[in-house]
């Protein structure tokens, strides 16, 4: 397990959230029967279940000593970290290789661009590691809203879903939605801390309290693959798989694209939503066709 710079402050605040969460009973540590001052398990209960000293715990939660890896591994045992936390907790420890310096992203490869254009049939977007949409396609914005009216530093799917009415209404589940979103910014962080586009947009969703709430509760996620509920106001409810696309030529970039299992009452309407956007892409195609006649 390779080692780099950590960061021991957002380490220690992670274990805090997290013993903070588990009750005694939960890891087979007996009931005394007293009143608990503190929400969760106390530092020295971390310590015993990890099978260390209670003072190299607390100098580990207070960023004044590094772990090791055996250790790291056994706090991650005692406290039930799940897989995703298991590897946010490695990362920030230092305990994982250094991810290459991140390079601009502002523009779609050329791949990203062309597979963007074949997936006609289904909505997709490209995004970034912080989830920046850099390109998506006609059914993209039929079923969640229309990327383009928002200017570069707003087109982000976090700072939309809490900040686009339009989209956020598309959502089923919208909290669930959001919280898996502020859960992948928040995995980001470990994979690369000084991020500007990262701080950027937090600052951005600096006054959103539910996105300040979640973000402080350290919950972190990777997944690759899932599905939604979206109620569009046209076509109606559409329960949609999703699945994320990457590719080593651009492992900065990613597709997410989302389609309905076959004969099912989601793939009809999502059929529906995609002869509507072609019909709008061609009303508009000779809007401006008629406006450049007119000028000419």
């Amino acid at each position: 397990m390779n080692s780099r710079a950590g960061d021991p402050k957002q380490l220690g605040t992670f274990l805090k959230t997290r013993r903070a969460e588990l009750d005694p009973q939960q890891v087979g540590l007996p009931a005394t029967g007293t009143p608990r001052r503190v929400v969760g398990l106390r530092r020295e209960e971390v310590a015993r279940l990890a099978s260390i000293s209670t003072d190299y715990y607390t100098r580990i939660e207070q960023g004044r000593m590094p772990a090791s890896a055996p250790v790291l591994e056994a706090l991650a045992r005692a406290l039930r970290l799940t897989a995703d936390q298991r590897t946010y907790l490695l990362s920030l420890a230092g305990r994982r290789p250094a991810e290459p310096p991140a390079r601009p992203t502002t523009e779609v490869t050329e791949h990203n661009r062309r597979l963007l254009g074949q997936l006609a049939t289904s909505p997709a977007v490209v995004l970034t590691g912080t989830m920046d949409v850099l390109a998506w396609n006609a059914l993209a914005a039929a079923l969640l809203t229309d990327f383009g009216q928002y200017p570069e530093d707003r087109r982000n799917y976090v700072w939309l879903l809490f900040n686009a009415p339009e989209m956020r209404a598309r959502y089923g589940d919208w909290e669930g939605g959001a919280r898996s979103c502020v859960a992948y910014l928040r995995m980001h962080t470990a994979r690369r801390p000084d991020d500007p586009r990262l701080h950027r947009l937090l600052a951005q969703l600096a006054d959103h309290g539910d996105f300040q709430e979640w973000w402080r509760a350290h919950e972190v996620a990777v997944q690759g693959s899932g599905d939604k509920l979206f109620r569009h106001p046209v076509v109606g409810d559409l329960t949609l798989d999703w699945d994320t696309l990457t590719s080593a030529t651009a492992p900065d970039q990613y597709i997410v694209v989302w389609t309905a299992r076959p004969g099912s009452p989601s793939e009809h309407r999502l059929h529906r939503l995609h002869r509507l956007a072609v019909e709008a892409d061609a009303t508009a195609a000779r809007a401006t066709a008629r406006g450049a006649d007119r000028r000419t």
